[in-house]
């Protein structure tokens, strides 16, 4: 990715509900893992907390998704996309809190 390169970055904390069974959680990390396979995400990136100690992060999320796409239209089209409808009504009972946040390249 060039410097200059505008780009639309949708980051999301999951919060999964406390005392899900190992299934349940592999359920989840099957679906959110199935976004991948959406053509307009262009960097794509899940994960859990990492081990870092310094005061200033936040580790209280379950897991983290990145998606960055070429733009705000490509994005749209991912939130519609039948994969990621189906990972929300087939996951959304394995979290209690999802936050969001969506940045453009300034």
């Amino acid at each position: 990715m060039k410097p200059l390169d505008k780009k639309f970055v949708h980051v999301v904390n999951f919060y999964l509900k406390p005392g899900l069974s190992a299934d349940d959680v592999r359920r989840f990390e099957a679906g959110v893992t199935s976004l991948h396979t959406i053509d307009e995400i262009k960097i794509f990136n899940v994960g859990k907390p990492a081990e870092t100690f310094r005061p200033v992060i936040d580790k209280s999320y379950s897991y983290n998704l990145i998606c960055v796409f070429d733009n705000m239209d490509a994005h749209d089209k991912y939130q519609v996309h039948p994969v990621h409808l189906n990972f929300v009504e087939n996951c959304k009972q394995y979290w209690e809190k999802v936050v969001i946040f969506d940045a453009e390249t300034i």
